[in-house]
């Protein structure tokens, strides 16, 4: 996969899914498609862990300061 950013990819991955929804695809070119939406889905789940990382949550404190606690996804 050529570099490519969250964006483009996610956008990719949409056309891939409604190219396989419209069932107009031979077998051959159905299972390639789905591959590489396998790899974008990958990519992005890959991207977004990476960016919930990097996110912090800012919590008010009892003494009214706020203080930087990283976030847990439920």
């Amino acid at each position: 996969m050529s570099k490519k950013n969250f964006e483009q990819a996610l956008t990719r991955l949409e056309q891939i899914v409604t190219e396989l929804e419209l069932g107009d695809l031979a077998l051959d070119a159905s299972l390639k498609k789905f591959n590489e939406g396998i790899q974008l889905a990958s990519f992005c789940g890959q991207k977004l862990d990476e960016a919930r990382s990097q996110v912090d949550l800012l919590l008010k404190q009892e003494d009214g300061s706020l203080a930087a606690e990283p976030f847990h996804a439920a």
